[in-house]
């Protein structure tokens, strides 16, 4: 494994590169590649090398990025879960990954998770020479995401992130330090993700790097953040895994984003709420259905 660094609008982010283990998938060209970062609040020491490593194994190297302002990626403020800025830092992570050595930079795949499962959404539409998506519990439709909050929470969870958010303004508009809230809490909290059995499953897998606060800010750009709206211009081979009892990304709004997409896309449900797919059985599980997925994107023709 090799650490790497890279600039995404002027700011150095920090990435691991885990190299395939064997040539298996080499077409002549290179080894292809898969770049992926976590999802809400994540970072990359949080879970994500559970899947790049059988990624790495099974002939695919993997490129493994934290956002600006998480874990050992530089930029401020520190926390700030803004989808526009983590956007800009996948075509950033995309951009180095195809500059490595030993990689066709013509077969880039691009992974995500919950909220960054709708970021590879966006990504695909706007890079057309992304060879394969694999979008697992996506977040794609913040709207429907706020419809999800008030049904386990009720108004009063809305207006209390709202709440937050405006007081975490103010501290932009008057340039004070931001106002923070956790990521992840019991439910009544004033945490943005607050489910059932939420915060246990996030702080299973939390690694050193990652803390429990993020800016309240995000919590007014949540219904903004929309991929479902990008999803007819994906044109690559596209794989969306869905929770059927998800109730932190709402599952219809990703069997519709699925739905929409205009290449070789792949649906598959999973009888699972939204963090029971980091370890145990079911990480293998949809694991297993990823690679199955890549490979067959990946294979050389002349192999077959």
């Amino acid at each position: 494994m090799e650490n790497i660094k890279f600039t995404s609008k002027g700011v150095t982010c920090c990435a691991w590169h885990i190299p395939a283990t064997s040539d298996v998938l080499n077409n002549g060209n290179g080894r292809p590649c898969i770049v992926m970062a976590h999802g809400f609040g994540g970072t990359r020491d949080t879970g994500l090398l559970e899947f790049a490593k059988p990624f790495s194994e099974a002939g695919i190297d993997a490129f493994v990025f934290d956002y600006r302002g998480f874990g050992d990626s530089g930029g401020f403020p520190r926390q700030n879960v803004s989808y526009r800025n983590q956007r800009e830092d996948y075509h950033s992570a995309i951009a180095a990954a195809r500059k490595l050595p030993q990689i066709d930079k013509n077969r880039i795949a691009i992974w995500g998770t919950s909220y960054s499962g709708g970021h590879v959404i966006v990504i695909a539409a706007q890079d057309t020479k992304i060879a394969a998506v694999v979008s697992m519990t996506p977040a794609t439709d913040g709207l429907a995401a706020l419809v999800q909050i008030r049904r386990y929470g009720g108004i009063s969870q809305l207006a209390t992130a709202v709440g937050h958010g405006l007081r975490d303004l103010v501290r932009v508009i008057t340039r004070r330090e931001p106002h923070l809230i956790p990521i992840v809490g019991q439910p009544g909290s004033a945490a943005m993700i607050s489910t059932p059995g939420a915060e246990d499953g996030y702080k299973a897998m939390a690694g050193p790097t990652w803390r429990n606060e993020v800016c309240a800010r995000t919590a007014l750009e949540v219904a903004q953040n929309r991929p479902i709206t990008f999803a007819s211009n994906i044109i690559c081979p596209l794989l969306v895994q869905v929770g059927s009892k998800d109730q932190v990304a709402p599952p219809d709004a990703a069997r519709k984003t699925a739905s929409l997409a205009n290449g070789q896309t792949e649906l598959l449900e999973y009888p699972i709420d939204h963090f029971d797919v980091y370890g145990g059985p079911w990480q293998e599980k949809l694991l297993m259905d990823q690679i199955t997925f890549l490979k067959k994107v990946f294979i050389p023709k002349a192999s077959k």
